[in-house]
């Protein structure tokens, strides 16, 4: 057995703590303290064969235990620990190409630890052994494999900070975000937590450069605007496209999720079509490797609901672990003759055969029952709960279906393949009667969808990293990706008879009379070649350069009319980037990107044939990661332009393609865990947007409708600890503003600002057992989301929510 180890570099005391990769149980003692060792051993030669290889490392500043699982996986070699020696220990930063030796001999500076090899070539982890240390109790060993966190896939959640270091979404690849040359947000397992958000609106709302819940009751759907921009092809989960098209789709369970990443700027040269403002990548709830769990229920007006998620190995001493996340909800919203019911169950197990090689099979089961949220036509003041259609044909049914796996294997020490596929089905019942007239004794439209979508996306990766000399490092993704929608809807479209909305009078199905229907079918294949470099440069400087092809194949057929619309679109996009590292918390960025949106069917029109709208993007930032503590601050300035905009020519009624959207601005964006007890996350936006081409000649420089210029949003939650008899007592409490914008594109109408409250309080009655309880607009702000399509819809009024949880 041969030994080595050196002191003198410093210990970082952020502590981002990720549970995927770390093996540490819960029964071990704290962490001896023993003191520096400053003398280095010489390696001999059987260890110098094991640690002498020189692999491309790039660990972050991160917990001891964390770090040494990342080493395990991006030099190969296992590793052996006591946990009770790291924990509470906090690693440098390893970067750049070196031995094995090196970047052990620099996680090990200053810690009290150093290293023997073992006969098999296992590096097993000890303590230096001076005076009194040398008394302390010895466990049994714990065995880290090379299994390391990513930012998304093996990782746990963040479940005890509202800070990420790392996410895979900018770039596919795990970097840190201080590394990455694009602004990304990450929502945290702990703030999902926290303001126990119940849809993905609430989860992005607190993120700068997005708008959320633009139409306020209306829960068919997540409404986000990124930058300005809504698109609705820019919802991804896991990584894989989740985009709607026409009307059948499902909302995501946010219950389900253990992160939410909103990845800022037009996404094409890595994700394909997609809207120039960014888009909202769900993390799935992952197995973890420690077992572990929780209970629960929640109380509320109305509202009722119930669920658990654990997870663990499936038995000792197996590769296999597994996860069992699920929940009930019988529920009514705000508005009259509204529901929102929820059944979600989703099972998945992860298989770990080596090191290097695992598989996360991820599978779900959705049922949700609800309504759509109403518009107030113009000229009617009456009660937002106010209902005008028909109780019995009122609903917004989705049952989705999903089975997926993410596979990735080592094969070798500088070359990794990952393959990522799931298959969706979903079943759609969209039943509704609204009112259109703004008279007294209003008529009514009467309008349902029948939809059913098979959806298939599979993303093949490959990842070579490797150091070309001392000075260039290398990452270099090449990735083939594939998605097939096939969606059928029947739709049909009629009338229902007058109503008085100030005394309404319901009449039942015997008052509809549908006169027309249609029968619509449109399947879309699109293939997607992608490569990427990102070339680290003396440690300093990371340029990143990336370039996709894309080829759309969409097939419209109407099956009630017997016509057929075939049509395909094709095109290149590319990303070049450039981060400067000024030090090892402080970067600054710069960043070109592109985007295409395909326009569908008969959608536009162009003397030389219907193209994708396009869109470009400018942008500088800087990124700020302190070492002392936890925290990541970014401000970002960014120029987008979106071309091919179809609009509606009502002269000519036909939809042209010459619009144009400019949009310009500022985000500025902090999350702190300040300490233990003390999280506090803040974000600005401005924008400055402007319609540069209009198929109506006067909205040329005006402000498109429905972007205001600013949004900000604060949140701060505290712990009071726990005193005597008392446990501890988490305080929170948060603002989000919405600027005035206008209703429609010619700037005539203007609608107010608004600011709404929340709250929560959270108390630890035992160590397992915690009563929370969130408040939404808490002061019960009425006001209107917007105010569109000769409507006003309403943001949804209070809603307080207690949880009692017993976790383990």
């Amino acid at each position: 057995m041969t030994t080595g180890g050196k002191a003198g570099m410093r210990s970082r005391s952020r502590q981002t703590v990720f549970a995927g990769a770390l093996l540490v149980t819960s029964a071990l003692v704290p962490v001896l303290i023993a003191a520096p060792a400053m003398a280095q051993q010489q390696v001999a030669q059987s260890g110098a064969g094991v640690l002498g290889a020189s692999h491309a490392f790039d660990i972050p500043a991160q917990s001891m235990t964390s770090a040494l699982a990342l080493f395990g996986q991006q030099s190969g070699l296992q590793i052996t620990v006591d946990g009770a020696l790291v924990r509470g220990i906090d690693a440098p930063a390893v970067s750049g190409s070196m031995t094995s030796q090196q970047a052990l001999d620099r996680l090990f500076a200053g810690s009290g630890l150093s290293y023997n090899i073992s006969d098999d070539g296992t590096v097993v982890v000890e303590q230096i052994v001076t005076g009194a240390a040398a008394e302390g109790e010895v466990l049994d060993p714990i065995r880290v494999e090379g299994n390391a966190e990513g930012a998304y896939g093996p990782m746990g959640p963040t479940r005890d900070s509202v800070v990420a270091s790392r996410s895979r979404t900018a770039s596919k690849t795990d970097t840190p975000i201080l590394d990455d040359s694009a602004a990304v947000s990450v929502v945290t397992q702990k703030e999902l937590e926290t303001r126990n958000v119940q849809d993905v609106q609430q989860a992005v709302a607190y993120s700068a450069g997005v708008q959320a819940g633009e139409y306020g009751s209306d829960v068919r759907y997540d409404y986000i605007r990124i930058r300005g921009f809504y698109s609705s092809l820019s919802t991804y989960r896991d990584g894989l496209s989740s985009r709607t098209y026409n009307f059948t789709t499902a909302r995501q369970e946010p219950y389900g999720l253990q992160q939410v990443d909103v990845l800022k700027g037009s996404t094409s040269s890595l994700f394909g079509m997609n809207g120039p403002g960014g888009l909202v990548n769900l993390i799935t709830k992952r197995p973890q490797d420690e077992a572990g769990g929780e209970v629960f229920t929640t109380f509320g007006e109305d509202h009722v609901r119930g669920g658990g998620d654990v997870t663990g190995p499936v038995a000792e001493g197996s590769n296999w672990t597994y996860r069992l996340t699920g929940l009930w909800q019988d529920a009514e919203r705000e508005q009259d003759y509204s529901q929102d019911d929820r059944i979600y169950v989703a099972p998945a197990f992860t298989y770990k055969p080596k090191a290097g090689t695992e598989l996360t099979i991820l599978t779900s089961y959705s049922n949700r029952e609800s309504n759509l949220g109403y518009g107030f036509p113009t000229g009617i003041e009456t009660s937002r709960n106010a209902f005008f259609g028909e109780p019995d044909f009122n609903t917004f049914d989705t049952e989705e279906t999903n089975i997926g796996y993410e596979f990735s294997h080592q094969i070798t020490d500088k070359l990794q393949f990952r393959q990522n596929a799931r298959y969706t089905h979903v079943d759609l019942d969209y039943e509704t009667v609204y009112l259109n007239d703004t008279t007294p004794l209003g008529n009514r439209w009467a309008f349902a969808i029948y939809g059913e979508l098979d959806r298939f996306a599979v993303d093949n990766q490959v990842q070579y990293d490797t150091a070309l000399n001392e000075t260039f490092d290398s990452k270099t993704l090449v990735g083939f990706d594939f998605n097939r929608d096939q969606n059928r809807e029947k739709r049909f479209d009629g009338t229902a008879s007058p109503i008085d909305p100030y005394n309404p009078a319901y009449c039942g199905l015997s008052c509809i009379n549908f006169t027309s229907s249609s029968d619509t079918e449109i399947t879309q294949a699109a293939y997607g070649l992608y490569a990427q470099e990102q070339l680290t440069i003396a440690d300093d400087w990371i340029a990143t350069v990336g370039g996709r092809f894309d080829y759309v194949q969409s097939d419209t057929d109407t099956i009630s009319s017997g016509t057929l619309d075939e049509r395909d679109d094709h095109k290149f996009t590319s990303r070049v980037g450039l981060t400067y590292k000024a030090t090892d918390e402080v970067s600054v960025y710069g960043n070109y990107s592109e985007s295409f949106q395909p326009v569908y069917g008969s959608a536009a029109s162009r003397p030389d044939g219907t193209a994708p709208q396009e869109g470009t993007q400018y942008e500088v930032g800087v990124k700020y990661q302190p070492i002392a503590i936890d925290a990541m601050f970014t401000a970002a300035l960014f120029d987008l332009t979106q071309e091919n905009v179809s609009q509606w020519n009502s002269t000519t009624s036909t939809y042209q393609q010459i619009g144009e959207i400019n949009s310009r601005g500022l985000e500025l964006e902090g999350k702190m865990s300040l300490d233990a007890r003390t999280n506090l996350t803040l974000a600005y936006t401005y924008l400055d947007a402007e319609i540069k081409d209009d198929v109506v000649t006067a909205n040329v420089g005006n402000r498109p409708s429905n972007v205001p210029e600013h949004t900000a949003s604060a949140w701060l939650d505290y712990t009071i600890p726990e005193h005597g008899a008392f446990g501890d007592l988490t305080i929170g409490g948060g603002l989000r503003f919405v600027g005035s914008r206008y209703n429609n594109d010619a700037n005539a109408d203007l609608l107010g600002s608004h600011t709404v409250v929340d709250a929560m309080v959270n108390y630890m009655v035992t160590d397992n057992v915690s009563l929370a309880v969130n408040a939404t607009n808490l002061l019960d702000r009425e006001y209107v989301s917007s105010n569109t399509f000769g409507s006003r819809f309403y943001g949804d009024g209070r809603t307080v929510l207690a949880t009692l949880k017993y976790s383990w």
